[in-house]
């Protein structure tokens, strides 16, 4: 078979190879007669997550057909280069299939990609033949799958075509959603590079005391670094985050700029959604709690996020314990305006990002 060579992008500048024990090429699976899906993600992107179980069962439906799917691991964050964290992500999520670690986002510039997720879909002639962006399409996405494979001389005639649909919105939100007054609180970055970014840009920062986080910063210098002590007002503008107490303000993240006792140093935040996910990691390595509370009340099994525990006293909270997102609320139904509070007495409470979702099942 003819492969057309000259327009498949390279994978090229990869730090390491997981679930292969060889370095792989598009050119060489498709001259094999295979039909490749690449897949760009990054493992606390909770848009990435939400599209592994439909990669999971196409890996298992359609790997014997000759679907290869390759992962090409770009991270967001600088944690998520680190090979152990994404190994123990494959674990988490299950998957199977080769992954390249991108670190230097060289495949990623090769591919003028500028999204997470993203797919990529190459024919066995190496043409691409449709992309996606995001999540969704998943019904679409797996009939082009079908499509390349007979194509490519697979029988699918005793497979049935059964294409799946996408998350099912949750019902609340898609009442609000008809009327027009659906609101969900964007992703939220807590580091001072993506504020400074959306501030340059003419927007208004994720952090709501923006004036003394900014003034913290002593920019000119490499990662530089701020600390604020700042004072949560009594009404909370929806959408932005707050802090109390004392923070270090750091490129990619803020953390608790001290040990304390009492839980007097938090965050707060005025969200709209029906779930809530925060990445955060420890810098010392040890395990940490966080309390939360939702409108001034401990969580309960109703409205809790899949990462909470409750200690003997009912106090809701996560157990940080490594770099990764952590499933904080998870509400029956979507809420149009609820204040969320996280703290904690260790000094190694770092936040990097706040996700919502208002799907009906799922982060």
């Amino acid at each position: 078979m003819l492969v057309n060579l000259e327009h498949i992008p390279q994978v090229d500048g990869i730090d390491a190879w997981l679930n292969t024990d060889m370095e792989l090429s598009i050119a060489d699976l498709v001259g094999d007669g295979n039909v490749v899906l690449v897949d760009f993600w990054t493992y606390t992107c909770v848009n990435c997550i939400r599209t592994l179980p439909f990669l999971r069962d196409w890996w298992a439906r359609y790997e014997d057909d000759g679907l290869v799917i390759l992962g090409i691991h770009t991270p967001e964050f600088e944690f998520e280069k680190d090979y152990d964290n994404v190994v123990e992500a494959l674990g988490t999520h299950e998957i199977g299939w080769p992954v390249a670690q991108d670190n230097r986002r060289v495949t990623w510039r090769n591919f003028e990609n500028r999204y997470w997720p993203a797919k990529y879909l190459f024919n066995s002639r190496g043409e691409m033949i449709y992309s996606h962006f995001g999540e969704g399409k998943y019904g679409e996405t797996e009939q082009q799958i079908r499509n390349a494979l007979v194509e490519a001389g697979a029988d699918l005639s005793d497979d049935p075509l059964d294409l799946p649909e996408d998350q099912i919105r949750d019902a609340a939100f898609q009442s609000a959603w008809v009327m027009g007054n659906a609101q969900v609180t964007p992703e939220l970055y807590a580091g001072w590079e993506r504020n400074l970014g959306v501030a340059r840009a003419g927007r208004h920062p994720y952090v709501a005391q923006y004036e003394e986080y900014f003034e913290s910063i002593p920019f000119g210098v490499e990662n530089a670094t701020g600390i604020i002590d700042v004072t949560i007002p009594q009404d909370l503008q929806s959408h932005v985050l707050y802090f109390q107490g004392q923070w270090s303000v750091e490129p990619e993240r803020i953390r608790h700029a001290r040990t304390t006792e009492n839980l007097e140093d938090y965050l707060a935040l005025n969200y709209a959604a029906k779930s809530v996910n925060a990445v955060l990691t420890s810098d010392s390595g040890e395990p940490y709690q966080v309390i939360v509370t939702v409108d001034g009340a401990m969580l309960t099994p109703d409205n809790a996020g899949a990462d909470i525990q409750w200690d003997e006293d009912g106090y809701s909270y996560i157990l940080v314990d490594g770099p990764r997102m952590y499933g904080i609320v998870d509400n029956p139904q979507y809420l149009p305006q609820s204040v969320l509070t996280m703290r904690s007495n260790s000094e190694d409470f770092g936040l990097f990002a706040f996700t919502f979702g208002v799907y009906a099942q799922g982060p």
